[in-house]
Formats: C-alpha cells, structure tokens, sequence
C-alpha cells in the first residue's frame, strides 16, 4: 500500500516545489512593491483628505483612486524636497535641520547611523562600493557584506576591515563584523547586483562571482595573519 501512494506523493512534491521556485521570486517582488506603494499611500492620504474637504474631488471620491493620488502627491513631494536640498540654500537648511536633531540624545544617535549607513550604500565611488565575502555564519559558508571601512589593530598593527552583513530578504537589518582585512574576498560585484541578490533571496543576480582568492592572494593573507592566530 505504501509503495502505491509514494510515487504520486513524491510527484505532488516535486510539483509543489517546482510551483514555489517558479512562484517565489515573483510574491518576493510582490511584497517589496507592495510595501513600498503601501508606504507611499499612507504618506501622501492625509494630504488628499485635506484637499477632499476643500475641493471638489468629484471622480476621485473612490478609495483606489485616492490611494493612486496619494503615492503621485507622496513622490512630488520627495522629488521637490530633493531638489531642494540639492540647492545651496536647501543644503544649508538641511545642515541646520540636522544640527538639531544631533541636539536630541536618542535620535541623534539613530538618524546619524541611519545615514552613515545609507550614503555608505548609495555612494558612488568605486572605492566605497566594496561587495565582499566573508565567513559567516561558519567558516566555509560564505556571507555577502559591504566592506564600509577599515581600521588598524592598536596591538598588533593588523589590518581590520569593518563589514556590513545585511540579511536577506529583509536587508535593513544586520550584523556588523570585525575581522581581518586579509579573511575577506573582495567580489566583482556592484551594489546594485549584491542587493538585488539580497533582496531576491539569491533569485536575481550575476552568473560568475568571485569567490576564491588568487593563489598569490591566498599565500599573502596567509603570510599576514599572526603566527598566534593561526
């Protein structure tokens, strides 16, 4: 009787999975642009209840059609402010807008990582663009990072690089390492493949990456870690 029903039970598995493969990163964009325009509504809605009550809003009375209002009234508004902070009189008002909240002893602390965090991902130069692998969680499995800056050992004079370990799926939250700059593997990757892999749980991205050192590479990080290290 068990051999009768496990053939079709392994072929409704193997259909199943086939179905989340196909399926998968198709909810994953799903929800990330779900999110995003759901943001975006709820931003710009007060805005066009404000405008309902003193306009005739007419066609635009449906809850749809307010919502699509909303996210075009929610993205005038980023581009205006942007716009206006890239002007020398918007950056001034920007730079004083945050000299206040450094005042503030909890959301100084917060904003200043937050935006540390955010010019260090969308930076664009080459040399703040760093993707590299790293060991993590064990040894042998590789992580994707971003290297954001190296520091020197007070003790040994070693080479340190700080990496940003974003999670998959949901990036904006991380693990920060501290490790040898001669442990980490350098990719050929941009910004923009490594967080559309992150994003895509590994779905979406390059065909090759590098993930071996060179043999030159390898001996001379070998020869850089301390002989106590080893």
């Amino acid at each position: 009787m068990k051999h009768v029903f496990s053939r079709p039970l392994r072929s409704i598995q193997r259909s199943i999975l086939a179905g989340i493969i196909t399926v998968g990163p198709l909810f994953v964009t799903y929800l990330i642009f779900s999110f995003l325009l759901t943001s975006l509504a709820k931003a710009g809605l007060p805005i066009v209840r404000l405008l309902s009550t003193v306009l005739p809003m007419g066609r635009f009375g449906s809850p749809f059609l307010q919502s699509v209002l909303a996210i075009v009234l929610t993205l005038v508004v980023l581009y205006v402010v942007g716009r206006v902070t890239s002007l020398v009189v918007g950056r001034e008002a920007f730079d004083l807008f945050e000299s206040a909240l450094e005042k503030l002893p909890f959301v100084a602390k917060v904003y200043t990582s937050v935006r540390q965090l955010i010019d260090t991902m969308m930076a664009r130069k080459p040399s703040s663009q760093r993707v590299v692998l790293v060991d993590f969680p064990i040894e042998g499995q590789k992580s994707i990072g971003f290297l954001t800056r190296t520091l020197t050992d007070s003790t040994t004079g070693e080479l340190l690089a700080s990496v940003l370990l974003p999670n998959a799926i949901n990036p904006t939250s991380a693990f920060l390492q501290v490790l040898p700059l001669s442990r980490v593997i350098e990719t050929n990757l941009t910004m923009e493949q490594a967080m559309s892999m992150l994003m895509t749980g590994g779905a979406v991205g390059p065909d090759t990456i590098r993930y071996s050192l060179e043999p030159e590479e390898s001996r001379a990080a070998e020869a850089a870690i301390p002989p106590h290290a080893r």
